[in-house]
């Protein structure tokens, strides 16, 4: 490249320089300015830098002058993001259970890129989570985007489902043939993302773990189920299903100790109606999805919980405990 066509790019590499460089503690110097350009091939004047400083003045960087005296020097003040809205981003990517580790990482150097090379040290220091647990899935990246593909064409999509095996290897369900749906929504619950789509065959809604998919395509074929979806309150349904398992919708009565409001309203919403019950205790009623897991929530809380009803709901629950506890009778607990 000719020298005339390097000092036509000097105003983007003194940009580019500052956002990297420069920060409110560390601001740049006239001098490190035409140094940086100097290893680039490009003389200049310092009468020609102040010019270029302006003018990206002008293009909205915020470039603010220190004068300390002997001092002088140079930062990008205002940013696109704020360092305490970069260390919220990487923490977030850090904690989500769908991104990998390699992707993780890959994410987070690019987050870095967009503070300078001091911040940045910041923003690897704030993220060190030990031992987190990863999705063991490359692909959920393309999955996502292929999902999304499906929906703004109006198009089924297809790909093969499986589960890990105690050897962590795949195993497809249906003898790894192709599911085939109508995709309308990503959502998320419980760290983890779910496809929801409109199954034809079965003629419902159904959910999918995107990072048990692999495969996955768009097809010819014009999407359908539309009617269910917009008839399906998302963030109502996701409530009931507690953690996307399958089960009855039913209305039940559940009575806990006055202490797990929060926990209860976390879990049902601010909507839902709380009815005291004494002095220590209050009643809730609540649509949800009858299955192990809604068993396992209300289990969680000990005797601090219980469900009131229906009868036969209460019954799967004394069902559900002492299928559990069964597995426990050997053990004697009063000589431990």
């Amino acid at each position: 490249m000719a020298r005339s066509s390097y000092q036509k790019l000097k105003l983007l590499y003194i940009m580019n320089f500052l956002l990297q460089n420069s920060d409110e503690e560390h601001p740049v110097t006239m001098k490190q300015i035409v140094e940086h350009l100097d290893r680039q091939g490009i003389s200049a004047e310092r009468k020609s830098i102040y010019d270029d400083l302006e003018a990206l003045r002008l293009f909205g960087l915020d470039i603010v002058h220190v004068d300390a005296g002997r001092f002088q020097g140079y930062f990008v003040a205002q940013r696109t993001f704020e360092l305490p809205e970069l260390k919220l981003l990487v923490d977030s990517v850090q904690s989500s259970k769908f991104i990998t580790h390699k992707k993780t990482t890959t994410l987070i150097r690019k987050i870095e890129t967009l503070a300078s090379i001091h911040e940045a040290q910041l923003l690897q220091r704030q993220v060190y989570v030990k031992n987190r647990i990863k999705t063991m899935n490359e692909s959920i990246y393309f999955n996502v985007d292929e999902i999304h593909n499906g929906i703004s064409q109006n198009r089924k999509i297809q790909f093969k489902y499986f589960e890990y095996t105690i050897e962590k290897t795949r195993h497809f369900r249906k003898d790894g043939k192709f599911y085939v749906v109508s995709p309308y929504a990503l959502t998320w619950d419980d760290e983890n993302y779910y496809l929801v789509a409109y199954d034809s065959e079965a003629g419902i809604i159904k959910h999918y773990r995107v990072d048990k998919m692999t495969e996955i395509s768009t097809t010819d074929q014009e999407r359908d189920g539309k009617d269910a979806f917009e008839s399906l309150d998302m963030a109502v349904y996701a409530r009931k299903v507690f953690g996307m398992f399958s089960g009855e919708e039913v209305a039940v009565k559940l009575r806990f100790e006055n202490r797990l409001v929060g926990a209860v309203l976390d879990r049902l919403g601010h909507d839902v109606m709380l009815v005291a019950d004494g002095d220590a205790h209050f009643t809730v009623r609540a649509n949800v999805v009858v299955s192990p897991q809604f068993f396992a929530w209300v289990s969680g809380f000990g005797p601090a919980a219980q469900i009131v009803a229906p009868d036969e709901v209460v019954r799967a629950m004394a069902a559900h405990i002492r299928s559990v506890a069964r597995q426990y009778e050997h053990i004697d607990i009063d000589n431990e």
